[in-house]
């Protein structure tokens, strides 16, 4: 299927200029305006796209140019209406060596052109020569336009404007500067979306903000300056009947993957073990990353859901993401260096009393588990491994084709690793 796509990409020079704050006040005040629209977020990211869907009632995809196919993009990058792509980190920023990954990727593969947030608090006439540098980089990768964040007055906005005249690229916003379009942080992302009771009230007010801020009919004038192909092959699912934990605590699948095995005809059922629920008669049992370090005395108390896996793990597969991973080991010490006991189906011992982050992208080959061959991952976590003994689950390399200790492991009918699966990697 070729699509000559209508949207655009928010990027910026690097993180922190605020990228997210505008594209969820932009996705509100369109959808309140009637417009049809729909967002991605480029690379490895489970907390904005919730943000995204809960702005624009719409689903959000990832778009990951390191771990997908251009078909695969593509495809999820498909349908009616605007689609606006939050990108990740700087525009150029990618996976060492070379940047593979980065948003510009993105711009490059769907022909989307980019509009530029510059966070000018401190900045007067230097933006000039900023963003003649990143308009200037790439030919392949068109800066539509460039919206001013943080901009402190009108005289601020004025030199702002004065500076960035010559280059001939449009001014698409001025956002002014607002303590109250902050957001709350942990780690390297946001509170997750279900996490703030004031979400509402936050969203309609970034809508006013960027409504009054963003010239809204030139940007969703944009448009995509060539027709790609969209074509993606569904993945296999790992068994029939999956059940899949989904509450603030395991929070953390890929829409993607989900909508492929069901898109074959397979049967997901998600289930609460933050609510006690058991979980259901399945093939599979998944739990997937999220934050049980933040509910682990919850989880270690919850026996309907205990009792439910231990029950089950003689005769039904049991796999564990990262913070899934995390609860089907014997132990989970919390930050403040309370131990919890959890599932015990594997000889794992961690701890958020001694934090390490680990992170970066992954290629995986399974040596066993209910994902064979070979996948493109991501790992992101700050639990420090006390004890893991047992048989890995995946040969493992970094981005640059390294070497790394295996990762994961294998006891019976459980397995499981920190690593998340984003997409397989199929032979060229």
């Amino acid at each position: 299927m070729c699509l000559l796509q209508k949207g655009f990409i928010i990027s910026a020079p690097s993180s922190g200029c605020g990228k997210t704050t505008i594209t969820l006040g932009l996705l509100r005040a369109l959808k309140q305006r009637g417009v049809p629209v729909r967002s991605a977020k480029s690379g490895p990211d489970y907390i904005d796209p919730r943000f995204h869907e809960a702005a624009s009632g719409a689903p959000c995809v990832n778009l990951d140019a390191w771990a997908m196919s251009s078909g695969r993009i593509a495809a999820l990058a498909a349908g009616d209406g605007t689609l606006i792509v939050e990108g990740a980190m700087g525009l150029f920023d990618g996976a060492p060596p070379d940047g593979v990954g980065a948003t510009a990727d993105l711009s490059r593969l769907l022909g989307l052109p980019v509009v530029l947030v510059v966070d000018a608090a401190r900045m007067a006439q230097s933006v000039a020569p900023l963003v003649a540098g990143f308009a200037g980089h790439d030919s392949a990768v068109q800066i539509a336009g460039v919206i001013l964040n943080r901009v402190g007055s009108p005289r601020h906005e004025r030199m702002l404007r004065a500076a960035l005249g010559p280059l001939g690229l449009p001014v698409l916003g001025v956002v002014p500067r607002e303590a109250g379009l902050a957001h709350p942080s942990r780690h390297l992302g946001l509170v997750q979306a279900q996490e703030r009771p004031d979400l509402e009230a936050f969203l309609d007010g970034a809508a006013a903000t960027m409504a009054g801020a963003l010239d809204l009919d030139a940007l969703t004038a944009l448009h995509a300056s060539r027709q790609t192909t969209a074509e993606s092959k569904s993945l296999t699912p790992p068994a029939q009947r999956i059940a899949i934990a989904q509450d603030a605590a395991f929070a953390f699948a890929y829409p993607h993957i989900l909508s492929d095995w069901q898109a074959v005809g397979a049967e997901v059922t998600p289930f609460s073990p933050l609510a006690d629920e058991a979980a259901p008669e399945a093939d599979l049992i998944l739990l997937p990353g999220g934050y049980p370090e933040l509910y682990a005395g919850r989880i270690a108390n919850n026996e309907t859901f205990i009792n439910s896996i231990k029950i089950t793990s003689e005769d039904t597969d049991i796999y564990g993401e990262c913070g899934g991973y995390i609860v089907m080991g014997d132990g989970l010490m919390d930050a403040d260096g309370t131990r919890h006991a959890m599932l015990g189906l594997l000889r794992l011992e961690t701890s958020f009393a001694q934090r390490k982050l680990h992170l970066g992208y992954r290629n995986l080959r399974a040596v066993g588990g209910p994902f064979p061959g070979a996948w493109a991952a991501h790992e992101f976590h700050y639990a420090t491994t006390i004890k893991a003994k047992g048989l890995p689950l995946f040969e493992a390399q970094d981005a640059e084709g390294t070497r790394l200790p295996d990762m994961g492991l294998r006891e019976g009918r459980a397995c499981g690793s920190f690593a998340h699966l984003i997409d397989q990697r199929l032979p060229d």
